[in-house]
Protein backbone atom coordinates (compact mmCIF):
# COMPACT_ATOMS: atom_id res chain seq x y z
CA UNK A 1 0.00 0.00 0.00
CA UNK A 2 1.20 3.33 -0.66
CA UNK A 3 2.25 5.72 1.62
CA UNK A 4 -0.75 8.84 1.51
CA UNK A 5 1.55 12.37 1.29
CA UNK A 6 1.20 15.06 3.51
CA UNK A 7 -0.36 17.21 0.76
CA UNK A 8 -3.26 15.28 1.51
CA UNK A 9 -4.40 17.86 3.09
CA UNK A 10 -5.39 19.96 0.60
CA UNK A 11 -8.27 17.40 -0.43
CA UNK A 12 -9.61 17.05 2.65
CA UNK A 13 -9.75 20.66 2.94
CA UNK A 14 -11.80 20.97 -0.28
CA UNK A 15 -13.99 17.66 0.72
CA UNK A 16 -14.67 19.67 4.09
CA UNK A 17 -14.93 23.31 2.36
CA UNK A 18 -12.47 24.30 4.75
CA UNK A 19 -11.76 28.03 3.86
CA UNK A 20 -8.30 28.46 4.55
CA UNK A 21 -6.79 25.52 2.36
CA UNK A 22 -9.15 26.98 -0.59
CA UNK A 23 -7.53 30.11 -0.31
CA UNK A 24 -4.30 28.47 -0.06
CA UNK A 25 -4.89 26.55 -3.19
CA UNK A 26 -5.59 29.63 -5.22
CA UNK A 27 -2.81 32.00 -4.38
CA UNK A 28 -0.38 28.49 -4.42
CA UNK A 29 -1.48 27.60 -8.25
CA UNK A 30 -4.17 29.66 -10.01
CA UNK A 31 -1.14 31.75 -11.31
CA UNK A 32 0.60 29.02 -13.11
CA UNK A 33 -2.67 27.93 -14.27
CA UNK A 34 -3.38 30.94 -15.76
CA UNK A 35 0.28 31.43 -17.00
CA UNK A 36 0.30 27.97 -18.88
CA UNK A 37 -3.27 28.61 -20.57
CA UNK A 38 -2.26 31.88 -21.73
CA UNK A 39 1.17 30.67 -22.66
CA UNK A 40 -0.92 27.80 -24.73
CA UNK A 41 -3.61 29.89 -26.87
CA UNK A 42 -6.28 30.33 -23.90
CA UNK A 43 -8.00 33.52 -22.02
CA UNK A 44 -8.16 34.66 -18.58
CA UNK A 45 -11.37 33.13 -18.55
CA UNK A 46 -10.42 30.08 -19.75
CA UNK A 47 -8.32 29.47 -16.96
CA UNK A 48 -10.29 30.71 -14.49
CA UNK A 49 -12.34 28.09 -15.96
CA UNK A 50 -9.96 24.94 -15.91
CA UNK A 51 -9.11 25.54 -12.48
CA UNK A 52 -12.64 25.86 -11.46
CA UNK A 53 -13.82 22.53 -13.15
CA UNK A 54 -10.41 21.03 -11.49
CA UNK A 55 -11.27 21.62 -8.28
CA UNK A 56 -14.81 20.35 -8.71
CA UNK A 57 -12.72 17.41 -10.46
CA UNK A 58 -10.90 16.51 -7.23
CA UNK A 59 -13.33 17.10 -4.93
CA UNK A 60 -15.53 14.78 -6.74
CA UNK A 61 -12.98 12.59 -6.04
CA UNK A 62 -11.81 12.90 -3.40
CA UNK A 63 -15.50 12.51 -1.70
CA UNK A 64 -16.93 9.66 -3.78
CA UNK A 65 -14.03 7.90 -5.11
CA UNK A 66 -11.44 8.11 -1.68
CA UNK A 67 -8.49 9.79 -3.50
CA UNK A 68 -5.29 9.58 -2.07
CA UNK A 69 -2.14 10.99 -2.62
CA UNK A 70 1.10 9.31 -2.73
CA UNK A 71 3.25 12.54 -4.29
CA UNK A 72 2.77 16.33 -3.65
CA UNK A 73 -0.09 18.16 -4.43
CA UNK A 74 1.01 20.34 -6.93
CA UNK A 75 2.59 18.56 -9.95
CA UNK A 76 -0.65 16.41 -9.65
CA UNK A 77 -2.92 19.34 -9.77
CA UNK A 78 -1.18 21.01 -12.66
CA UNK A 79 -1.13 17.87 -14.44
CA UNK A 80 -4.92 18.04 -14.06
CA UNK A 81 -5.06 21.42 -15.19
CA UNK A 82 -2.98 20.88 -18.36
CA UNK A 83 -4.69 17.60 -19.31
CA UNK A 84 -8.27 19.64 -19.15
CA UNK A 85 -6.72 22.20 -21.14
CA UNK A 86 -5.51 20.01 -23.79
CA UNK A 87 -8.82 18.33 -23.88
CA UNK A 88 -10.03 22.15 -24.36
CA UNK A 89 -7.63 22.34 -26.94
CA UNK A 90 -8.85 19.58 -28.65
CA UNK A 91 -12.13 20.45 -28.58
CA UNK A 92 -11.56 23.42 -30.00
CA UNK A 93 -9.81 22.16 -33.24
CA UNK A 94 -13.42 20.65 -34.41
CA UNK A 95 -15.06 23.74 -36.49
CA UNK A 96 -18.68 23.62 -37.27
CA UNK A 97 -18.78 23.15 -41.44
CA UNK A 98 -20.24 26.64 -41.74
CA UNK A 99 -17.02 28.56 -41.67
CA UNK A 100 -15.80 28.72 -45.30
CA UNK A 101 -12.61 26.30 -46.33
CA UNK A 102 -9.89 29.44 -46.15
CA UNK A 103 -11.08 29.93 -42.24
CA UNK A 104 -10.89 26.41 -41.54
CA UNK A 105 -7.21 25.90 -42.72
CA UNK A 106 -5.87 28.94 -41.17
CA UNK A 107 -7.33 27.80 -37.67
CA UNK A 108 -7.43 23.88 -38.01
CA UNK A 109 -4.00 23.96 -38.44
CA UNK A 110 -2.44 26.50 -35.54
CA UNK A 111 -4.66 24.69 -32.98
CA UNK A 112 -4.21 20.96 -34.10
CA UNK A 113 0.23 21.91 -34.07
CA UNK A 114 -0.98 23.39 -30.51
CA UNK A 115 -2.91 20.85 -29.30
CA UNK A 116 0.18 18.60 -30.29
CA UNK A 117 2.51 19.96 -29.10
CA UNK A 118 0.35 20.51 -25.42
CA UNK A 119 0.01 16.54 -25.66
CA UNK A 120 3.61 16.07 -26.19
CA UNK A 121 4.18 18.07 -23.10
CA UNK A 122 1.10 16.31 -21.54
CA UNK A 123 3.15 12.96 -22.24
CA UNK A 124 6.17 14.13 -20.51
CA UNK A 125 4.49 15.42 -17.99
CA UNK A 126 3.14 11.77 -17.10
CA UNK A 127 6.49 10.34 -17.14
CA UNK A 128 8.31 12.72 -14.90
CA UNK A 129 5.22 11.92 -12.71
CA UNK A 130 5.42 8.52 -12.85
CA UNK A 131 9.19 8.63 -12.25
CA UNK A 132 9.08 11.17 -9.10
CA UNK A 133 7.03 9.00 -7.59
CA UNK A 134 9.59 6.22 -7.70
CA UNK A 135 11.99 8.71 -5.87
CA UNK A 136 12.76 8.72 -2.33
CA UNK A 137 10.27 10.48 0.08
CA UNK A 138 13.50 12.84 0.58
CA UNK A 139 13.98 13.64 -2.87
CA UNK A 140 9.96 13.95 -3.81
CA UNK A 141 10.57 16.67 -1.07
CA UNK A 142 13.43 18.27 -2.40
CA UNK A 143 12.62 18.34 -5.66
CA UNK A 144 9.19 20.00 -4.86
CA UNK A 145 10.26 22.47 -2.65
CA UNK A 146 13.19 23.68 -5.47
CA UNK A 147 10.50 24.03 -8.25
CA UNK A 148 8.48 26.65 -5.72
CA UNK A 149 9.13 30.06 -5.61
CA UNK A 150 11.09 30.20 -2.13
CA UNK A 151 15.06 30.74 -2.04
CA UNK A 152 17.01 27.90 -1.71
CA UNK A 153 18.84 29.12 1.55
CA UNK A 154 14.88 29.14 2.84
CA UNK A 155 14.41 25.50 1.68
CA UNK A 156 17.43 24.74 3.35
CA UNK A 157 16.53 26.35 6.05
CA UNK A 158 13.03 24.68 6.35
CA UNK A 159 14.45 21.15 5.61
CA UNK A 160 17.29 21.56 8.60
CA UNK A 161 19.78 21.21 6.66
CA UNK A 162 22.75 23.73 5.01
CA UNK A 163 22.59 25.28 1.89
CA UNK A 164 25.53 23.13 0.25
CA UNK A 165 24.10 19.63 1.45
CA UNK A 166 20.31 21.15 -0.59
CA UNK A 167 22.25 21.96 -3.80
CA UNK A 168 24.16 18.24 -3.28
CA UNK A 169 21.20 16.31 -2.82
CA UNK A 170 19.10 18.47 -5.36
CA UNK A 171 21.48 17.35 -8.11
CA UNK A 172 21.86 13.77 -7.01
CA UNK A 173 17.65 13.50 -6.77
CA UNK A 174 17.34 15.38 -10.14
CA UNK A 175 20.41 13.03 -11.47
CA UNK A 176 18.45 10.13 -10.59
CA UNK A 177 15.10 11.28 -12.10
CA UNK A 178 16.30 12.16 -15.51
CA UNK A 179 18.31 8.54 -15.56
CA UNK A 180 14.48 7.09 -14.37
CA UNK A 181 13.46 8.96 -17.55
CA UNK A 182 16.40 8.51 -20.03
CA UNK A 183 15.64 4.85 -19.24
CA UNK A 184 11.87 4.55 -19.69
CA UNK A 185 12.19 6.46 -22.81
CA UNK A 186 14.47 3.55 -23.97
Amino acid sequence: MQKIHKDQYFLEGLISNNHKVVQEIYAKFSDKIKRHILNNNGSVDDAGDVFQECLIDLYNQAKYKDLKLSCPFEPFFLLMCKRKWLNALKKKAIIPVTNNEEDLLNISEDVFLQAEELEAQQEQSELYLKMFQKLSERCQEIISLSLTDQHQEKIAEDLGVTYGYLRKKKSECMASLILMIRKEQG
